[in-house]
């Protein structure tokens, strides 16, 4: 491990994490896609609606998977850097448990309160139905969609990356070949998609489990390790929580946009729906690059590297940038036929071109808040985690698309998020200095 995360290169071992959770991220993304077309092919409303319903409980168990994934992953790069190898087993064997009784729980009591929650995210009458039978299916399999996360995190930390990208892929394939036939043979409908879902999660946990037991030295299954000093559960929660706190800000974001833009007409509303699928193509490059780097981060940071960490995150820095540049500039010159390729209405298309460059202009600084976020999380920096969680699309979100809603209207309603970019990269920048300025003083230059 050493080789890898100490000796080799740091370019070499940047793209060696990095590249497979990007991999692993478009793979999501065009699973995502084709349950989208999947669905909408049935021609149902009533099912496209029940799906798009019950979609924000994936994001919540996602959040709650993040807790134990990425906080743990943050305190276990930290302990492999030190040499405390016991102490890491410990830590995983309790992020690994804690995600399953968490899962367990957590379907008891979507179960139990499923009227009120279902009516909360939406669910009428008309879609009760379908949005029920997605939600049950769902919730019956949380603990499945919970677990997967955990030791995808927890595996990187030890040089596997790859090992966590084929897992991830095999789930994801599981589900793509089973959606269309529980949807158009089996006519199963949104129990269907759901069903689809868990047993494509239920696939990559098994992987995952079969990765552990073969490959993985610290990242442990043993129930008996389960028990760890209060201090370190504190460790990772701190840290997890800003984590899954970001996954609230991104939906809660988009509520508001969409919002704020259903007064101006359903056309600007989906023509900044297609500007958002686009968009997803650029951003979840750029946040597998930032959470591919983070175990290396972390594994330098507690060994104390700090000549080699200064390099790392410099790397980090110029590949998020370049990256960034140019699929942006891209992007931009072939606004328009990108955007017919998903409707070819005049005023769809022009207005999707507009928000599609106030989306992506500050995507570089994008890159850099990502940066910035996932450091403090390696490190852990608590603190400096949890503003970034609730800033780029939550709180300084909320105030910029105030301000711009009743300062120009339309027009600051989509340049919104961009105000709120330059905001937040500034501050990650402020905490940023501030968090190394005494390394400083030991000749981290």
């Amino acid at each position: 491990m050493d080789n890898l995360f100490l000796k080799a290169p740091v370019k070499q071992a940047y793209f060696k994490l990095a590249l497979p959770v990007v991999l692993g991220m478009i793979t999501t993304m065009i699973y995502n896609l084709a349950d989208t077309v999947f669905v909408a092919k049935t021609g149902d409303p009533k099912m496209v609606a029940g799906v798009t319903i019950g979609a924000p409980l994936f994001t919540f168990l996602l959040a709650i998977a993040d807790i134990f994934g990425l906080g743990g992953s943050s305190v276990v790069s930290r302990l492999l850097g030190e040499r405390k190898g016991p102490l890491t087993k410990r830590v995983t064997s309790f992020c690994l448990y804690c995600s399953i009784i968490t899962g367990i729980l957590l379907t008891v009591i979507l179960l139990a309160f499923e009227h009120p929650i279902l009516m909360m995210l939406g669910a009428k009458a008309r879609t009760y139905t379908a949005a029920a039978h997605f939600y049950r299916v769902l919730s019956i399999g949380a603990v499945f969609v919970i677990f997967s996360i955990v030791p995808q995190n927890l595996i990187r930390t030890e040089g596997l990356a790859t090992h966590a990208m084929i897992a991830a892929i095999t789930g994801t394939a599981v589900a793509i070949v089973l959606d269309p036939v529980f949807l158009f043979v089996l006519d199963w409908g949104t129990t269907g998609v759901a069903l689809a879902n868990v047993i494509g999660y239920a696939v990559t946990d098994i992987v995952l489990l079969i990765m552990i037991g073969r490959y993985a030295h610290y990242v442990s299954l043993n129930p008996r390790l389960v028990k760890i000093e209060p201090h370190m559960i504190t460790e990772v929660v701190a840290i997890g929580i800003p984590g899954s706190i970001t996954n609230f800000a991104l939906t809660f974001g988009m509520a508001l946009l969409n919002s704020s833009l259903a007064f101006y007409g359903a056309d600007m509303v989906a023509a900044m729906g297609i500007v958002q699928k686009v968009y997803s193509v650029l951003i979840l490059v750029i946040v597998g690059f930032a959470f591919g780097a983070q175990p290396l981060i972390g594994f330098t940071y507690g060994a104390k590297e700090w000549s080699r960490l200064h390099q790392i995150l410099r790397f980090d820095f110029l590949v998020q940038v370049v990256y960034s540049v140019v699929v942006e500039g891209t992007l931009i010159v072939f606004a328009k036929p990108i955007i017919r390729l998903f409707m070819d209405q005049p005023v769809i298309v022009n207005a999707a071109s507009e928000m599609l460059l106030a989306t992506i202009i500050t995507t570089p600084l994008v890159g850099l808040i990502l940066v910035y976020t996932t450091v403090f999380q390696s490190i852990g920096n608590a603190f400096g985690a949890f503003l970034m969680s609730i800033a780029r699309q939550g709180v300084i979100y909320w105030a910029a698309l105030e301000v711009l809603r009743h300062l120009a209207g339309y027009t600051g309603i989509i340049w919104a998020q961009a105000v709120s970019d330059i905001i937040t990269c500034l501050l990650g920048y402020f905490l940023y200095k501030l968090t190394f300025n005494w390394q400083r003083q030991q000749s981290f230059r």
